[in-house]
């Protein structure tokens, strides 16, 4: 069951690379911050401690998150989503969860295998920016998520994320260095091997990007369009300097899961 009107409540989104966190106090946003999986000894410490009602900030390094003051004694309601069902069998002993499904979301023809952090994104973006909506996710995976006015999945695409994309041809190239993306669109044509590679994955996803935005655009052209993920800021960036005009239209925000996440709370 969606636990309501809690005063303090924990969001988690399970990734695939990373824990996705979000602290709320009631409808405000108060921090958000990324950690790397939590090994099984760190995650009994949390449930122990948040059971009890303390906020134990020195398991999170963050200086962000030491510097917000929770009341101790009244255990913190934790929202989990999750892609990565190892992960979440962690938490399943603590008794204040509530594991996120699909089946709780209020939206239309989603299909049994739809990544809940897809599912999320898309809700949020919608209840914030206003249905018809698409999602842009610049993750791991760069994902495209859109749904319609009345709140039904239209579909999505799934494609290798920027930097996964890189990886995969270093990983199988021999005598590549190290790879980093261009903090700004990259030379189309290139002169070395390395550069090669950065202007062949940055312009093809780009590409892809401006495609899949435009087709959007030709069936709901009064449509938001949302970007979010860990890429998103170098994404708008690309986009900003081949297509202004399109980059103009796209709301970057890093926190439309837990958009998602809290009309739940708000609305269940």
């Amino acid at each position: 069951m969606i636990i309501v009107n809690c005063d303090n409540c924990l969001g988690l989104m399970i990734g695939n690379s990373r824990l996705h966190w979000a602290l709320f106090t009631g409808a405000t946003l108060e921090a958000a911050w990324d950690t790397d999986h939590l090994p099984a000894l760190v995650v009994e410490q949390l449930i122990q401690s948040w059971q009890a009602g303390e906020w134990k900030t020195e398991l999170f390094p963050d200086t962000q998150i030491n510097a917000i003051q929770i009341p101790n004694s009244t255990p913190i309601p934790l929202y989990v989503a999750s892609v990565v069902p190892v992960q979440t069998q962690l938490w399943q002993t603590y008794p204040y969860i509530n594991v996120i499904t699909l089946d709780q979301l209020p939206l239309h023809g989603l299909y049994p295998t739809l990544g809940i952090d897809r599912a999320l994104a898309v809700l949020g973006a919608g209840e914030n920016l206003g249905f018809p909506v698409l999602v842009i996710d610049g993750g791991t995976a760069l994902t495209f998520t859109g749904v319609d006015a009345q709140k039904r999945l239209v579909g999505g695409a799934i494609l290798p994320g920027l930097r996964l994309q890189i990886q995969s041809l270093t990983d199988r190239t021999a005598a590549l260095p190290k790879i980093e993306l261009y903090s700004e669109m990259p030379p189309r044509w290139a002169l070395n091997t390395v550069e090669a590679i950065q202007s062949g994955v940055s312009y093809t996803v780009l590409a892809g990007v401006k495609d899949f935005i435009e087709s959007w655009w030709q069936e709901f052209p009064e449509s938001k369009i949302a970007i979010t993920g860990g890429d998103r800021t170098l994404l708008l960036v690309y986009l900003q300097a081949k297509f202004p005009n399109i980059a103009a239209k796209v709301i970057a925000d890093p926190h439309l899961i837990f958009w998602g996440m809290q009309s739940l709370t708000i609305n269940n």
